[in-house]
């Protein structure tokens, strides 16, 4: 598994749940359009939803680190970049850039750590060999 393979790009549309009381996206919001990134990046390493429900076998978050660097608006659609950056042996990081359609400049930058956890027991797993950590 190469790490320039894990890579892929989704859109969301800001919806009026997403927006706070000063009517830009709030913060909560974008960790969820991160979520639906980082799940089909996931699956482009052997865990679709269909696989994590058959294994009991999730990738879980295990650190999120996020710079906010300009607001996103009612409206607006959003890409948001997404790729994994490290595989190591327990864990691995993925890295986001959510970005207004047609314009370069980034939003927000987001980095997250994941490991395998075996459900329901909650216990970690060493990540797959083919991974290449």
């Amino acid at each position: 598994m190469k790490l320039e393979d894990l890579k892929l790009t989704t859109e969301e549309q800001v919806m009026f749940f997403d927006t706070d009381c000063g009517g830009v996206v709030h913060n909560m919001a974008y960790l969820r359009m991160i979520e639906t990134c980082r799940t089909r990046v996931a699956g482009l390493m052997g865990m679709d939803l269909a696989t994590m429900a058959e294994t009991a076998l999730f990738p879980v978050v295990v650190r999120t680190e996020i710079d906010y660097k300009s607001p996103a608006r009612l409206g607006d659609v959003l890409e948001i970049h997404g790729h994994v950056s490290e595989i190591g042996k327990v864990k691995f990081w993925c890295e986001f850039t959510v970005e207004k359609k047609g314009e370069s400049r980034p939003l927000i930058k987001c980095r997250q750590a994941l490991a395998l956890v075996q459900m329901p027991a909650g216990k970690p797993q060493r990540l797959p060999e083919e991974w290449g950590g």
